[in-house]
């Protein structure tokens, strides 16, 4: 048994060995996200044949969508030991790794998507990306889920008031279930890949996800009521072994830098539109689905205050990061 042990211990350090002549590298990059939602079309449509054709076919890009390798933190873990190549996962999930992406998941932090890419993109995202390499990962982008919102079966979100008592799956993620705790609501963390047979059997009574993410898992099924809130943007990141880029030639590296950004773009524009599209479609398979007013969503501000100054006590230079994305 231990030489057999050996022998495949082996076999997968052989795997990710640096490769400087035209050896086929079949790259792994794996997702949890369905093939309907926008990470998979960009990746399938933009990033895959950009590295293989600018390769010349010495990379080859193999898509695992669905969670087929695993959940987000899983995946994340296999990326930095080097067993996967890359992953696209929510930032929120690393945070699980380092507090500090816990600035991401800060409630209305973001007006608008364009905030939200001028921080990502800027001192604000180059700061977080520089605590990523000591974990065994590098990332080339940003991209995006897009804002978070709300579904339930108990009637529309208006104000703090409706999400009393409510018990919502949220993510394992501090901020996300200190901020539903100040809203009222009863977090209750839970994988994604539970919450559809969750939802079913009433085991929590709400949810809350960006648009695509609800419609592809086909929630309009168990859930009645979405309301946009728009609480939190869901940033995604383009995650690759460190060691592994780095061991590639400089042309390579290059090559899937330059994918990196034409996919953040494009994923980006798909996903905004999937959102206009999609709330449609909820519509159309019997949701009903209201707007949260820019005044309406003062009071969630002022009730969800407490998440900020609690993340700058937690997270060493938590305040600076808030300033960062402020500005």
């Amino acid at each position: 048994m231990k030489k057999f042990l050996a022998l495949v211990l082996i076999a997968a350090a052989v795997a990710f060995l640096p490769s400087h002549a035209s050896a086929v590298t079949k790259m792994k990059l794996a997702y949890v996200v369905p093939e309907a939602q926008s990470t998979h079309v960009a990746a399938a449509k933009f990033f895959k044949p950009y590295v293989e054709q600018h390769t010349d076919g010495e990379i080859i890009v193999e898509l695992y969508p669905n969670g087929q390798l695993g959940g987000d933190r899983q995946v994340v873990e296999a990326v930095g030991l080097g067993t996967i190549h890359m992953t696209i996962p929510a930032v929120a999930v690393l945070s699980g790794f380092d507090p500090h992406f816990q600035v991401f998941d800060l409630p209305f932090l973001f007006k608008s998507r364009q905030e939200a890419y001028d921080a990502l993109d800027g001192e604000l995202g180059t700061k977080l990306n520089e605590l990523l390499p000591p974990l065994g990962i590098k990332n080339l982008a940003y991209a995006e889920n897009g804002f978070r919102m709300i579904t339930n079966n108990r009637g529309p979100v208006t104000k703090p008031a409706d999400l009393k008592g409510l018990k919502i799956r949220t993510m394992e993620n501090p901020i996300h279930m200190a901020t539903f705790r100040a809203l009222g609501a009863n977090p209750t963390p839970m994988s994604f890949g539970e919450l559809y047979t969750a939802l079913q059997q009433k085991t929590v009574d709400a949810e809350e996800n960006p648009i695509p993410l609800i419609y592809t898992s086909k929630f309009y099924e168990v859930q009645k009521y979405c309301s946009l809130s728009g609480h939190v943007y869901a940033a995604t990141a383009l995650l690759v072994n460190d060691d592994w880029f780095n061991s590639l030639p400089e042309k390579h590296q290059k090559v899937l830098q330059d994918a990196a950004k034409i996919y953040r773009t494009e994923q980006r524009k798909i996903s905004a539109q999937q959102d206009k599209e999609m709330i449609e479609s909820l519509k159309k398979n019997g949701m009903i689905v209201n707007e949260i007013t820019p005044s309406e969503k003062k009071a969630f501000s002022a009730a969800t205050a407490v998440v900020y100054k609690e993340f700058a006590d937690m997270v060493k230079g938590g305040q600076e990061l808030i300033d960062l994305a402020k500005k």
